[in-house]
């Protein structure tokens, strides 16, 4: 019984972080500008590569392979942020246009 409860939150955890993938692209055609299609896409990325690999986690147990994919989600937090940021601050540097708060471009 325990077991068919962790592969079912197993298969919850990778649906989820798929969920958040397929999202991803949808939010990088649906908004407007260039600065939201970054900040969607940074997050939702990084997000469902996180679900995906904790089912990973909860799939494999106890192993080496426990600590790797730990370290794989650590690397994911700190270098995707850390990405989005450097090309959104070149985006700004080069003054890619964005919408301001009316909708309007400028």
């Amino acid at each position: 019984m325990l077991e068919l409860i962790r592969e079912t939150i197993v298969v919850l955890l990778i649906a989820a972080g798929l969920f958040f993938m397929v999202i991803s692209p949808l939010g990088m055609i649906r908004f407007p500008d260039f600065f939201t299609r970054a900040h969607a896409a940074g997050k939702c990325d990084s997000l469902g590569q996180a679900f995906i690999l904790l089912g990973c986690i909860l799939h494999e147990g106890l192993t080496l392979n426990l600590a790797k994919l730990m370290l794989l989600i650590l690397f994911i937090y700190i270098l995707t942020p850390t990405a989005t940021h450097a090309i959104v601050r070149t985006a700004y540097i080069v003054e890619v246009k964005g919408r301001s708060r009316g909708g309007e471009e400028g």
